[in-house]
């Protein structure tokens, strides 16, 4: 532990953003308090607090990167957990518009875990942590606050009904897009902080099956990209620990979605371009009835841009910045900001809010570019499009056309999507002249929805037979 910048450090969230946030305040505080309203401690499942844990999950190259650096051997522990992980490129089979993109080794890491398995295994390592308390099942009813100081949180424990206040050196509201901090503000007399949004009307719809044939072959998962030329996209993987089991999580946007019905799951699966994930599922034992998650609007909310705000007060996640999560980047911003944290604690002082607020901004920039401004890019989506947002979409379709013919051009994608190079190099000189390269050339046939078009475009994916297993894995 370096310079102690106070006593206690309050987290108001058990989310992934909060236990990031709860692990770099070990460093800086003799004491760190999560609050959360569910129950933590040795859940394994779903949690009422997360609806969208029911969905696919992933770490994207880069937040997992910072994950094994703040929590070393995690990865060793995931694959324990029968998470397999593998390359991000190479091992996963991706496609644009119906295409496969041209597989090339990336030598990024995927993790392809549950959010139950992910979130239990970070879970864990935080709670081990000798400074920290997990305070479960307990209402967060308002800051305590003196002359523009936050000093402490009022709770209620949901078992006792009483409430009590928790003093607090420094206070930080990870509790995700549902945040009140911005009513807490108003109620003290503080600015609402300006809202950028883009309304895409996503949901996800999932179910699970246990599987006859083995769709993957050595790969880990199959992802068609929804595109505005193809909007419904799919996220088709193993379930960790359960070699015969696999997710399918179905996406559409501005209203057109998988149903939960049965038959209209399956018959939204059979309408995506490609047909491997049909041909899986159709022979396939469901062990479930499909789940829909929506996610209307991304938001961010632009805490760098006011002019004053309380000490001893911080917000991360998506109480700052809600994403689209069929970009799979949330989890990996919330990694940054704690990184952002670490850095404003560094030098033993409380950090100060705006100067935090805009290194926040710096980590939230180029996600938001990629996501919201490719959601831009569907013609019903509302939200502000500038000239260059246009124009980054036209060139990010010819590119993810050439990535057909062109792995290096699947890499520049991947790296960016995962958040390891900003959005920028996309265009450097020599990715554009490849991008160049390819724009002549006649794309392979879309193959039509359903059973009509090719079998699969790799026939070493061919279906076949799985060992039997136990389900239990």
């Amino acid at each position: 532990m370096g310079d102690l910048v106070g006593d206690r450090a309050v987290v108001l969230g058990g989310s992934m953003a909060g236990l990031l946030a709860a692990r770099v305040l070990t460093e800086s505080f003799r004491e760190v308090v999560l609050i959360d309203r569910d129950k933590l401690a040795g859940v394994t499942g779903y949690r009422r607090g997360v609806p969208h844990g029911r969905h696919a999950h992933g770490l994207v190259a880069r937040g997992h990167q910072i994950l094994e650096d703040h929590f070393p051997g995690l990865t060793k522990d995931l694959t324990e957990a029968g998470v397999a992980p593998g390359d991000f490129n190479s091992d996963i089979r991706w496609y644009f518009n119906g295409r496969r993109a041209q597989p090339k080794r990336s030598h990024l890491l995927s993790v392809p875990a549950t959010r139950p398995v992910l979130e239990h295994q970070v879970r864990n390592r935080v709670q081990a942590l000798p400074s920290v308390v997990f305070l479960e099942q307990c209402d967060i009813l308002a800051l305590e606050t003196t002359q523009g100081l936050v000093t402490g949180v009022r709770i209620l424990r949901q078992a006792s009904g009483a409430e009590e206040t928790l003093p607090a050196d420094l206070v930080i509201d990870t509790t995700g897009r549902g945040s009140r901090t911005p009513a807490w503000l108003a109620e003290l007399g503080y600015s609402r902080p300006d809202e950028e949004r883009v309304k895409i009307g996503l949901a996800y719809t999932t179910r699970h099956y246990d599987l006859k044939a083995d769709p993957f072959g050595d790969e880990m998962a199959i992802i068609p990209v929804a595109t505005p030329a193809h909007p419904r996209g799919a996220v088709f993987y193993r379930v960790p620990g359960m070699p015969n089991r696999a997710e399918l999580s179905l996406t559409g946007v501005l209203g057109d979605h998988a149903p939960t019905d049965p038959a209209g799951f399956v018959a939204f699966a059979r309408s995506l371009p490609v047909p491997d994930i049909y041909n899986a599922i159709q022979d396939a034992e469901p062990v479930d009835d499909p789940v829909t998650f929506q996610f209307p609007t991304s938001v961010w909310r632009h805490y760098e841009k006011l002019d004053r705000f309380p000490r001893g007060f911080l917000v991360m996640g998506d109480a700052v910045c809600s994403l689209n999560p069929v970009y799979g980047q949330g989890m990996s911003v919330a990694a940054l900001e704690s990184c952002t944290l670490r850095r404003h604690l560094r030098d033993g002082n409380l950090p100060e809010a705006r100067a935090f607020f805009a290194d926040v901004a710096n980590d939230i920039r180029g996600p938001w570019a990629v996501s919201a401004g490719a959601d831009l890019g569907y013609r019903g989506a509302e939200g502000r499009r500038t000239p260059m947002i246009r124009m980054v979409n036209a060139y990010v379709a010819q590119l993810q056309r050439a990535a057909v013919y062109d792995g290096e051009l699947t890499n520049a994608f991947i790296r960016v999507a995962g958040l390891v190079d900003p959005p920028p190099a996309l265009m450097r000189p020599a990715t554009a002249l490849r991008v160049l390269r390819h724009f002549a050339r006649r794309p392979a046939a879309t193959p039509p929805p359903g059973l009509d078009g090719p079998a699969s475009t790799t026939e070493r994916h061919s279906h076949a037979p799985l060992p039997h297993r136990d389900s239990a894995g």
